[in-house]
């Protein structure tokens, strides 16, 4: 796999060379669009909403509507004057507890590998890491856009994980109204907190992804492998539960099945 960004880490006077690459990947699956009557791709193209030309790469800049109809056109000269566009240095700027971090904050995943001659430094931040329980928070800029992020160790690797910014991150209040989240109906018993309780004791257990697929994923490959060969394909059966009428009564139905489970 080819790394996506080499730098370094810097944190005090310590540079560590390192080489990035994506740690996770999505496992859809793509479509492409077809003209119903041939079956044939549909093409985009790029066309002038004033004029309706066809537009080739080489006329399309980059505008910023800060109007409505009315945009600031930037140029690539203007990005190479802004600050630290071509920084290579993931700078570390402190150091906390994991469990201090909101995961809303987190973004991507990366795997930091230790460029040549970064070895020593590169086991000595993991070694610090797992020792103190900490991770780093940390100032990068990828592909000209700087990025909050922090690195962690997973699995023996240093982990980069680029974060949102606080302005990105929407307040449900602002967004949603407090409404939506004060409302005296809403409040709830003793007794159905004690049995919501016993239910999250109950499905409690130690986090193992292994245990879980994408079962919408596996039955659409299904059907487009039956239809490959021309296959019927079974549909599967839904089990159907009597209606729960009330909280009560589905935090008790549910802590007897696990019981049940379980006993």
């Amino acid at each position: 796999m080819r790394p996506l960004w080499k730098g370094a880490i810097s944190f005090g006077l310590v540079n560590v060379p390192v080489k990035m690459y994506a740690a996770t990947e999505k496992k859809n699956i793509k479509f492409r669009y077809l003209h119903d009557d041939c079956k044939a791709p549909i093409e985009y193209k790029k066309v002038c909403s004033s004029c309706a030309k066809e537009v080739s790469k080489e006329e399309i800049v980059r505008g910023y509507e800060y109007e409505p109809g009315r945009y600031v056109v930037l140029e690539d000269e203007d990005f190479e004057n802004l600050p630290d566009k071509q920084s290579r240095s993931i700078d570390i700027v402190e150091f906390i507890d994991l469990k201090e971090i909101d995961p809303v904050y987190y973004d991507k995943t990366y795997y930091l590998a230790p460029n040549e001659t970064g070895e020593k430094g590169y086991q000595l931040l993991k070694q610090v890491l797992e020792e103190k329980g900490k991770v780093a928070v940390c100032q990068v800029v990828i592909r000209s856009k700087s990025m909050l992020s922090c690195i962690r160790v997973h699995n023996s690797t240093l982990t980069m994980e680029t974060m949102y910014y606080p302005d990105e991150v929407r307040n449900p209040v602002e967004e949603l109204g407090s409404d939506e989240f004060v409302d005296e109906a809403g409040e709830v018993s003793d007794k159905e907190l004690e049995m919501a309780g016993k239910l999250v004791d109950g499905l409690t257990d130690s986090f193992n992804p292994d245990k879980f697929q994408d079962e919408y994923r596996k039955s659409l490959l299904d059907l487009i492998e039956a239809k490959i060969h021309n296959r019927e394909i079974a549909e599967p059966k839904i089990e159907t539960d009597e209606r729960v009428v009330s909280l009560m009564d589905a935090l008790e139905k549910s802590v007897d099945v696990i019981e049940e489970k379980s006993g």
